[in-house]
């Protein structure tokens, strides 16, 4: 009889994906009882990590076009965990900032996300877990992956192509077509105009 453990492939990458599958699963159902996806969780730790940055520069780690990084901020902006301010050094930029419910959000998810560690790691002793914390990163490091940023949100919108010089012109384009979209009546263009001279 074929035992569970010799059932299926046993390759070093498929155990990863299986596991960062499961850890996945697992974590957006702890953070869907505060109201949070995982994509919310990681713009909420970027935007911590370094207040005052632009939506143009979280686009750049995150690979996707900033238009995305728009509708994410959107969203905790309406949760009223995140703040856009006018930059202070560029006016043609918009600063993420954390709320005051933002920064209590972030206590309660570090809580969160040290009982996931220990659950997820369960079966190894803190040497173990250590060790494996460094060759997973070496790994990590090796695939060219950037640093604290899940690579999932480049299958949620679409990819970055093309960066502009200072980007300002990204965050322009970005908040012009939210705006345009809030705004935008039904009916053609044709239709419009026709409307207007009819009046």
């Amino acid at each position: 009889m074929t035992s569970r453990r010799q059932a299926g492939p046993r390759g070093a990458a498929f155990l990863l994906a299986q596991l960062g599958a499961h850890a996945t699963e697992r974590f957006s159902q702890r953070v869907q009882a505060l109201g949070l996806t995982p994509p919310d969780v990681g713009l909420l730790r970027m935007i911590a990590s370094r207040p005052g940055r632009s939506q143009q520069s979280v686009a750049v780690d995150l690979g996707v076009v900033p238009s995305r990084v728009v509708a994410l901020v959107d969203n905790l902006d309406h949760k009223g965990l995140v703040e856009r301010r006018p930059s202070e050094t560029d006016r043609r930029h918009h600063a993420l900032h954390l709320t005051v419910d933002g920064e209590h959000m972030m206590t309660e998810m570090r809580s969160i996300a040290a009982a996931h560690d220990d659950d997820i790691c369960a079966g190894l002793d803190p040497d173990e877990r250590s060790q494996l914390a460094r060759l997973l990163q070496r790994i990590a490091d090796q695939q060219g992956l950037t640093p604290g940023v899940h690579p999932g949100y480049r299958q949620m919108g679409g990819h970055r192509k093309k960066q502009s010089d200072d980007g300002a012109e990204d965050d322009a384009a970005a908040d012009a077509a939210r705006t345009t979209a809030r705004g935008r009546r039904p009916g053609t263009g044709a239709q419009r105009r026709s409307a207007a001279a009819g009046r």
